[in-house]
């Protein structure tokens, strides 16, 4: 509790986008252990005022100067930010959380979810703390609890990523190409959405009643960066560096919440009840699995919950030792805000333990 000690100052760079948004919103919520909250933001975002705590605060710009006097600074920004403000703001004595992929694969910053490798990760030799990406952090939580009692040895994964996690230019897109199109009767013809599709935004083909099997930017032999990632965070996340990992992402046309279609190969044989109840008492999960009786999750579901929603519970037909699950948790809130929001508070109980 850091009513016992000092309450540390807090920054938020990158206030003004989406996540930050999320994150100020949070921060408003839950259990308020700071002193000073700070908004920062780029030159062209500096003025605006936005309500954190119930208080109408003035952005300011993100300079050497703005970040005197600050304890922990959250980086909600993008990675061009993050990786040119990070290390100078960790040079200050400044703990930086940081939500980019920058600083992620980086041996001496931990990559922290709080439910699953706290307080160990927590330390941090460059002063920087990263957090994982939106999908990991969509399938994490469940697989440390499953990997506790089996042993997680191989995972396939698919994603099925939601607009907002291209910002608020993904979700204009989606919105705008769902207009584009509504009533047109188009969708129904080979190629006929990218024929009448006018503007693709951030994403490389139409994504209004589609799925674009891409995520990410190339990498080598036809992967791309957001899969390689699903591959090395989990890694890093659970201490498992030789996991064997394959993952597809794809884009559908869900505004927020990632959803992913797992399947999970362990050492030891595994049950649908025993993963179920495992499942039901993990930190940050919920379960959510009766098909029968149409309880499943899906991002509907999930959009602005907490929690990962997990369902769909089976072992593999051909393998005992194997699960398939199906898992639903809002990009912008675990996958994201929350995320940072929790691991700052862990640097902030460290404040108050200080005195």
């Amino acid at each position: 509790m850091t009513s016992a000690g000092r309450r540390p100052n807090l920054a938020v760079i990158g206030a003004t986008g989406v996540v930050g948004g999320v994150l100020l919103g949070l921060l408003s919520v839950r259990q308020d252990v700071w002193g000073e909250v700070r908004l920062l933001a780029s030159s062209r975002s500096a003025g605006r005022k936005l309500t954190v705590r119930g208080v109408e605060t003035e952005v300011g710009e993100l300079t050497e100067e703005s970040l005197a006097g600050v304890d922990v600074a959250v980086f909600a920004a993008p990675d061009a930010v993050a990786a040119r403000w990070a290390p100078i703001a960790a040079a200050k004595g400044v703990v930086v959380v940081d939500g980019s992929p920058v600083f992620r694969q980086d041996p001496d910053v931990p990559l922290v979810v709080p439910e699953v490798n706290a307080p160990s990760a927590l330390i941090r030799p460059r002063g920087i703390l990263a957090t994982p990406g939106c999908a990991t952090l969509t399938m994490i939580g469940a697989l440390a609890a499953l990997h506790s009692e089996y042993a997680l040895r191989e995972l396939v994964v698919a994603s099925y990523q939601a607009a907002s996690d291209a910002g608020r230019a993904g979700m204009a897109t989606l919105r705008g190409q769902l207009g584009e199109i509504a009533g047109t009767g188009v969708g129904e013809l080979t190629g006929d959405l990218r024929a009448v599709v006018s503007d693709h935004g951030p994403f490389p083909a139409p994504l209004a009643m589609n799925a674009v099997p891409w995520v990410g930017v190339p990498t080598e032999d036809g992967w791309s960066s957001e899969e390689v990632r699903l591959r090395d965070e989990p890694r890093k996340v659970l201490g498992l560096p030789g996991l064997k990992v394959s993952a597809t992402c794809v884009r559908i046309p869900v505004l927020t919440t990632h959803s992913l279609a797992v399947h999970a190969v362990f050492e030891r044989e595994v049950t649908r009840e025993a993963a179920q109840e495992i499942l039901q008492g993990a930190p940050g999960v919920v379960l959510y699995d009766d098909p029968a009786a149409g309880e499943f999750p899906t991002p509907n579901d999930a959009v602005g919950t907490d929690p990962v929603w997990a369902g769909r519970v089976r072992r593999a037909l051909d393998d005992p030792n194997a699960l398939d699950l199906f898992l639903c948790g809002d990009n912008l809130r675990k996958g994201a805000a929350l995320n940072l929001a929790q691991t700052a508070e862990l640097v902030a109980a460290e404040f108050a333990a200080l005195g």
